[in-house]
């Protein structure tokens, strides 16, 4: 089966404070290590959609810059990305012709899993 070329992206404070920039996401869960070390989550955790991203990015190194069009992504974040992690993105043509993709991070642990369904 075909998979989808790999984008990977190493995770730090400056990538995620300018994400939360860029998207107006200041939650200080992601933004204020002091803050966020008080959390359930123990401390900053990167955006969902940070990584979620990196899907896009193989996709489009896959096929091109026109595979957004029409496409429908469909994921769940099964557990948090921290300061410190890589984390690579990249799935598997199923056979009913969906791609199974995944986010996973240096241990090869899967932090999003989901369906991309490309049109056509």
């Amino acid at each position: 089966m075909p998979s989808l070329k790999p984008a990977s992206l190493d995770i730090d404070q400056p990538k995620i404070n300018l994400y939360a920039e860029i998207t107006g996401d200041p939650n200080p869960i992601h933004t204020d290590p002091a803050f966020a070390a008080t959390t359930e989550m123990g401390g900053v955790i990167a955006h969902g959609t940070l990584s979620a991203n990196l899907i896009w990015q193989a996709a489009r190194e896959t096929f091109g810059p026109q595979v957004g069009a029409g496409a429908k992504l469909d994921i769940k974040f099964l557990r948090p990305v921290r300061v410190g992690d890589r984390v690579t993105a990249s799935g598997d043509q199923a056979a009913d012709g969906t791609w199974q993709v995944w986010v996973k991070n240096q241990n090869d642990e899967t932090v999003i899993a989901g369906t991309l369904t490309l049109p056509g």
